[in-house]
């Protein structure tokens, strides 16, 4: 028998690795939404983020906003993808108390992408100025200093490994 419960597919890798490709692809199934951290940060507070700091301080505002409005979609039937960054443990609880309250499975997809791919990623996305951010490399490396990949013990209901992802 499946659970047919709805899903919030949370989205694990670094900078560049292909997160909102693969987003825009889960967010195709049917009764399925994406919520794309990018577009609501730029939207409310693009001239506030110049820094690091700016953008956890910030990114924390939006998580405190969204995570009730989250739950509520998924106790409603909806599955939601959440195209935030899940690089952390503390990240990562917090959207799994999310899928939580919305009575929803939580599954975890990781992509599992070499430094040097996200690296020429970041900066084709870059030169094309379509992007909502441009982060720099020191950007990128200072921020998978603190990236961690999920185990097993985080309890969620799948891990999903994905290796490649045509951005």
């Amino acid at each position: 028998m499946s659970d047919r419960r709805p899903c919030l597919h949370v989205i694990c890798g670094k900078i560049a690795a292909g997160k909102s490709t693969l987003a825009a692809h889960l967010g195709t199934a049917a009764n399925t939404l994406v919520i794309a951290e990018d577009d609501w940060l730029a939207a409310l507070f693009k001239d506030e983020i110049t820094t690091g700091q700016d953008y956890l301080r910030l990114s924390a505002k939006l998580k405190t906003a969204m995570g009730p409005h989250v739950a509520a979609l998924l106790r409603e039937g909806l599955s939601v993808v959440l195209d935030f960054p899940a690089n952390t443990v503390a990240f990562r609880d917090w959207m799994r108390e999310v899928a939580s309250e919305g009575e929803a499975r939580c599954v975890v997809h990781v992509l599992d992408v070499p430094d040097e791919v996200c690296l020429a990623r970041l900066r084709a996305r870059n030169a094309s100025g379509t992007h909502a951010f441009a982060a720099s490399e020191s950007l990128f490396r200072r921020f998978s200093e603190h990236y961690v990949p999920p185990s097993s013990e985080e309890g969620f209901d799948d891990i999903r490994v994905v290796d490649q992802i045509r951005t």
